[in-house]
């Protein structure tokens, strides 16, 4: 039975289409910087108490920590960015799924809780044609806060290089 609370009433086929919809022209550290960049200017314009990490691979190009996070915050990303990369899908989508499928993600996946967590904020970096690349992570909000506020971000960064290229 799916938690519609705590996985935001998302299906794991909308959620599918959400990150068609975010893929990225391309990917490298400019704009995995630019990405972080706007992450870090809602996060204080908001006052929000949450960790930012943009990954490419392996390769941490940002990481900000604000105010009222902790190293358990760290943890949470590391264990949503285990999850992005052996997947190349969102933490959230990989969390609807199993619970659309009735399945334990973990046991299915050989990857202990410990290590991996199918909780919202792990948003694929998706460049066209290359299929995965990278991550944006976020914690610190309610799951599905942190999802959301994922998908806000690498919207606006897609508006924002789209009304570059208009001018």
């Amino acid at each position: 039975m799916i938690d519609r609370v705590t996985t935001g009433g998302f299906s794991s086929e909308e959620l599918a289409l959400q990150e068609v919809a975010l893929t990225l022209p391309s990917l490298d550290s400019a704009v995995a910087l630019a990405i972080g960049e706007i992450a870090l200017s809602i996060a204080r314009e908001r006052s929000l108490p949450i960790a930012i990490e943009v990954r490419i691979g392996e390769w941490t190009v940002f990481h900000a920590a604000l105010p009222g996070t902790d190293s358990g915050n760290d943890s949470w990303i590391a264990r949503k960015a285990r999850v992005v990369a052996l997947t190349g899908h969102s933490t959230m989508f990989e969390r609807v799924k199993a619970e659309e499928a009735g399945i334990n993600w973990y046991e299915a996946h050989n990857a202990p809780e410990a290590t991996h967590a199918i909780h919202g904020g792990g948003i694929p970096l998706i460049a066209k044609d290359v299929e995965y690349r990278g991550a944006l992570l976020i914690s610190g909000l309610p799951q599905v806060e942190d999802h959301l506020l994922g998908v806000e971000i690498v919207t606006r960064y897609l508006s924002r290089i789209e009304g570059e290229k208009n001018e």
